[in-house]
């Protein structure tokens, strides 16, 4: 929990073994998070513009939050809204933790294309919420943007994990009806998406690119998409990277320069992807060709 003067005054302040690193995360929506570990760091007490979404990982956080004292753990879910007064300390053998800072449009923006209509931005009943499921993939979510900074790999999941914790948490029916709502009749817009996804795969498609491209708000295009072909956007957009490079690989293009030439972060990237959905890595597929 930091404040915009944080990160110079974190780097200046930390002992040995412990790490904050800020970065910004879902180019789409321009979401600011942190990851740090901390075994003697202790805020000062402050607020945010933002909200302030997160979970601890490993070890306990001791905080103050307005009026209310308590420690979290992993499971815990931190759901903060903006100008509330709160601080964090370690607890015995320190914590380490993973922070979204989403802003009031933000999260109203995600709650519009949930409900299709017109959202404030939400209010949450509780500060700090039991959720390990929730916790787990926002957790995910965010090693994710951190590692990689796959632009549609976190805008997907980044915006669905912070949906649900608003449907959840935020006690607003409309915003729980969004989430149940079938996907319709969206096979032309899901085609245009598709035909989209084949000639830009090497690029790095946003979500709210892919939601102009269809027609359709964010949260119909996931669930029409999957609907329609047993995939996510990005799950479509990794899977026709694979099947691009399975083509340069048998052509005789090494690893390094196909994972450049299909849009993907760097080799390793692509080993993971083309593994998962060939069986092989890349360089063993390559060597079927020699």
């Amino acid at each position: 929990m930091t404040d915009k003067a944080e990160p110079d005054r974190l780097g200046r302040a930390l002992a040995s073994g412990e790490t904050a690193r800020f970065f910004r995360a879902a180019p789409g929506m321009a979401v600011e998070c942190l990851a740090a570990r901390f075994h003697t760091y202790a805020y000062a007490p402050h607020t945010h513009d933002e909200y302030v979404i997160g979970t601890v990982v490993a070890g306990r956080e001791r905080f103050s939050i307005g009026i209310d004292r308590g420690d979290a753990g992993p499971g815990d879910l931190f759901l903060i809204e903006p100008g509330t007064v709160h601080d964090g300390a370690p607890g015995p053998g320190g914590y380490a933790y993973r922070i979204a800072y989403p802003g009031p449009d933000v999260l109203a923006a995600i709650a519009g294309d949930v409900t299709e209509r017109a959202m404030p931005a939400p209010r949450f009943a509780a500060f700090l919420v039991d959720d390990p499921v929730l916790a787990a993939r926002l957790a995910h979510v965010h090693r994710v943007a951190e590692a990689e900074g796959e632009g549609l790999a976190t805008d997907e999941g980044l915006f669905t994990v912070l949906a649900t914790i608003m449907a959840r948490h935020g006690g607003d029916p409309r915003l729980v009806a969004g989430m149940a709502r079938p996907a319709g009749q969206e096979a032309g817009a899901i085609a245009q998406v598709m035909d989209f996804l084949d000639a830009h795969y090497a690029d790095a498609p946003d979500l709210a690119t892919l939601s102009r491209v269809a027609g359709l708000p964010r949260a119909r295009l996931i669930r029409a998409m999957k609907r329609h072909t047993g995939l996510t956007p990005h799950a479509w957009l990794n899977d026709r990277r694979v099947r691009a490079a399975r083509g340069l690989l048998a052509a005789g293009d090494a690893p390094a320069g196909v994972a450049a030439a299909c849009g993907f972060c760097d080799q390793s990237h692509l080993n993971r992807a083309f593994k998962a959905r060939v069986g092989i890595t890349p360089g063993a597929y390559s060597r079927l060709y020699v």
